[in-house]
């Protein structure tokens, strides 16, 4: 992938909330929240000329604790450079396993004395990992707690410079007393981008001021009285007055980097948007050396080297929970309890009391009503162990703060149960991304390992296990040393021991979609999709190798002669597909989501996605959003397949699955197939109208009868998500972050056809597949961040 992005218009933003939770990433249970962000964090030319300039150390700037990706708009060479001086000091101050990717613009400012400004493009709340469900963090930070990208269709800070700023262009860090440091501009707005910032909106006409959606930097922000900004009424004037009074930072890194006072943030008396509260106080450290960076004004001739102790401290802080505030009443009761069956222990999860600002919950309290156990928890989800399987148990909650408790909330009647026995295939390894094949009459497995970055294939040769790299770790002959973290594809074609893997899959940098085949002794490596000049425009009827971003989803199918992948361009919602037959090019197609005609769809299709051949036929399933409503939540989705025999792009027939009704109204989330007895099972989620916008139910039907569809809802295990597998009989799926078996000859008795597989929940929904060794069926899926082996 080499080109910028764009989306269908008529589908334009589609990655917003509920895209970006429940259809690109793989869980419906982590659904988090997010909304546009609209504060912008400047930095104002000061006035005052520094008459003494030193130098910058030219020392190196440290280890790399994540990466910065830059995109420039009309910005001169110079420029870049002194960006990317920023930039690399970032890198190295700043820790994400996720890049952080800026839109940078350089152009005349609106606004006079302005040098530059910043804002996140989103803030998010409620995702997993965030330390206060209750805020909303910036998108580089929200990444960060994550430890994924919430949102990979937009980039996560904009910048815009003044191209009049006056700059010192030289690039020697020595700006005269007329001149600004870019450098030093990109050191402080970047801060602004990644969290240093209020959420505030202030109206001077009214002499009123709001904070709907409050940050951990309001959170942390204090009255002199001890008030959070966080909790002030709003809209409210008290608010304004506040904005325009003392606010002092409450966190305890930056107190003790401020020798243990709390550091005071800038709020002159007349509210200026773009500086009032998201700086540090201009009076109070603007002469302080290296924690002057965030002070909201730069003097000519002025210069940051680096963030400095107290910047890097108000950051740090914000990864942690900040202090509860004062309570102004006793919280209400805790919302949607819940006990959800685990393995001698319960999952107990619950929403915080509706008046959860102004209560300051300090923590909640978990009681075992037969036992009388009592445990305490600062937030939901609570595992409370030692329980016997078999045994029915019920808990009651309630919300404390300092002033009392709330009233309890009994859960339903929860019975634990044993968990499927596992075995450790590869313990260095998670196997984020799984996929499995029969090879040469032996079971073969591809599987990605999260720490290293690789791409790893086991092939078993009776006794053992024989574990290889398959690329991520460099080298020649067409492989990389980017990270591999995509989902990973396997099929199989030729006959006995003398057959060929297709290996299918993508790295995290250029986002092509890779190739690879083992013939049993060797490899080879090409790359299929991604790395085209521009990105082919779905309406050209001429396809050809496009730039788009093709890592999210791949399917393939292997043909006698040669084999198919099929890919989502993720730059515009489609749906593609590539063949390769004996020696000859790839060919590509567009197989869905340009059009309405031929039985097509305008749908955003393929963000799950799954394909098999029963020898003659091709068959491709894959989910589709249909329409959105204004808060882009997504109001139709689709199930659709695709068939044809052969690989003509123009011998396509396709159908949807599933009609809205009353039961069920959102259908997707993930897709699996398998082939049963002739026939094909197809399975996905659906979400009806009271459990909108998570889904709550597995539906399946075979291709043969498709409107005849079994269902089936999993209360008693949790919030259903991807992934799915299926082997025709047993759908797995994940249930409340843990794994989940749905016997679907066992339907017709609810919930008792659910067992549980893996009680412990993981920090990202689990991937599995299904292996046969030595005649035993075992599902593929990580337990305890190792690779593992399972079987009840």
């Amino acid at each position: 992938m080499r080109a910028i992005h764009f989306k269908h218009l008529r589908v334009a933003v589609i990655l917003a909330a509920l895209v970006g939770s429940l259809l690109n990433a793989p869980s419906a249970q982590a659904l988090f929240l997010k909304i546009p962000g609209t504060q912008w964090g400047h930095i104002y030319a000061g006035t005052n000329p520094v008459t003494t300039t030193t130098p910058r150390p030219k020392s190196a700037v440290g280890v790399a604790k994540s990466t910065f990706n830059v995109t420039y708009n009309n910005f001169p060479d110079w420029a870049k450079k002194e960006v990317q001086a920023a930039v690399d000091i970032w890198s190295a101050n700043f820790a994400s396993s996720v890049p952080v990717s800026i839109d940078a613009s350089w152009g005349r400012s609106s606004s006079w004395g302005v040098l530059g400004s910043a804002r996140p493009v989103n803030f998010f709340s409620s995702f997993a990992g965030a330390p206060d469900q209750s805020l909303w963090y910036t998108s580089a930070l929200a990444n960060a707690l994550a430890g994924k990208d919430l949102d990979r269709a937009n980039p996560d800070v904009i910048i815009q410079v003044n191209s009049n700023g006056g700059w010192n262009t030289r690039g020697d860090g020595m700006p005269s007393q007329r001149e600004y440091d870019l450098r030093s501009v990109f050191l402080h707005e970047i801060a602004h981008g990644i969290g240093f910032l209020s959420n505030d909106a202030y109206d001077a006409n009214f002499g009123v001021a709001s904070l709907d959606q409050p940050t951990p930097y309001d959170a942390y922000a204090q009255t002199i009285d001890g008030q959070r900004l966080a909790d002030l009424p709003t809209p409210s004037r008290e608010l304004a007055q506040a904005l325009t009074a003392p606010l002092f930072w409450s966190g305890a890194n930056a107190i003790k980097a401020n020798g243990g006072v709390k550091p005071k943030l800038y709020t002159p008396s007349s509210y200026i948007p773009g500086s009032s509260t998201s700086h540090l106080d201009e009076a109070t450290f603007s002469k302080s050396g290296l924690d002057s960076v965030m002070t909201p004004n730069l003097d000519p001739g002025e210069i940051f080297t680096e963030p400095g102790p107290l910047l890097l401290a108000m950051i740090e802080d914000m990864r942690s929970k900040p202090p509860a505030g004062i309570a102004t009443g006793l919280p209400l009761v805790p919302r949607n309890v819940q006990a959800f069956t685990a393995d001698s222990s319960a999952l107990i999860t619950f929403d915080p009391p509706v008046n959860l600002r102004t209560a300051q919950v300090s923590e909640y309290l978990i009681k075992n009503l037969k036992t009388g156990v009592e445990k305490s928890a600062l937030s939901s989800p609570v595992v409370v162990s030692g329980l016997k399987n078999g045994i029915s148990y019920t808990f009651s909650i309630v919300a404390k703060n300092t002033l009392g408790l709330s009233e309890a909330v009994t859960t339903k009647v929860t019975i634990p149960q044993a968990g499927w026995k596992s075995t450790v295939l590869d313990s260095a390894a998670d196997g984020k991304s799984v996929a499995s094949a029969t090879f040469n009459g032996k079971p073969a497995i591809a599987y990605t390992d999260t720490k290293s970055g690789d791409l790893k294939l086991a092939t078993f040769d009776g006794k053992v296990w024989k574990k290889v790299t398959v690329d991520g770790a460099g080298g020649a002959s067409g492989r990389t040393s980017h990270v591999i973290n995509s989902p990973v594809s396997l099929c199989v074609n030729g006959s006995g021991t003398k057959q060929l893997l297709h290996i299918f899959y993508s790295d995290a940098t250029d986002k092509d979609l890779r190739y690879a085949t083992y013939n049993g002794k060797s490899f080879a490596f090409e790359v299929v999709d991604g790395d085209g000049p521009v990105i082919n425009n779905y309406e050209d009827l001429n396809r050809v190798r496009t730039s788009s971003d093709v890592s999210v989803t791949n399917a393939c199918v292997a043909m006698v002669n040669g084999v198919q992948v099929f890919y989502r361009d993720e730059s515009q919602g489609i749906l593609l597909g590539a063949v390769k037959t004996a020696t000859n090019p790839w060919v590509y197609e567009l197989v869905d989501g340009d059009r309405k005609t031929d039985g097509r769809s305008t749908g955003d299709v393929a963000f799950h996605l799954k394909a098999t051949s029963d020898g003659t036929k091709t068959y491709v399933v894959y989910d589709s959003v249909v329409t959105l409503n204004q808060k882009k939540e997504i109001t139709s989705g689709a199930v659709r397949i695709a068939i044809r025999v052969g690989s003509d792009a123009t011998a396509w027939s396709y159908q949807s699955f599933d009609i809205s009704t009353d039961d069920a109204s959102i259908f997707g989330y993930d897709v699996a197939i398998s082939k049963v007895n002739g026939d094909l099972m197809i399975a996905w989620l659906a979400t009806s109208m009271t459990s909108f916008p998570k889904p709550d139910q597995i539906r399946w039907a075979m291709l043969s009868a498709p409107m005849a569809i079994s269902k089936s809802t999993t209360e008693n295990f949790g919030t259903p998500g991807a992934y799915l597998s299926i082997d025709g009989k047993t759908i797995i799926f994940n249930c409340q972050e843990r794994l989940c078996a749905l016997d679907t000859s066992k339907a017709a008795v609810g919930q008792s056809a659910i067992r549980l597989v893996r009680s412990g929940q993981g920090a990202e929904p689990t991937q599995s597949a299904w292996v046969t060794v030595n005649k035993v069926k075992y599902l593929l899926a990580t337990v305890s961040s190792k690779l593992a082996l399972l079987k009840p």
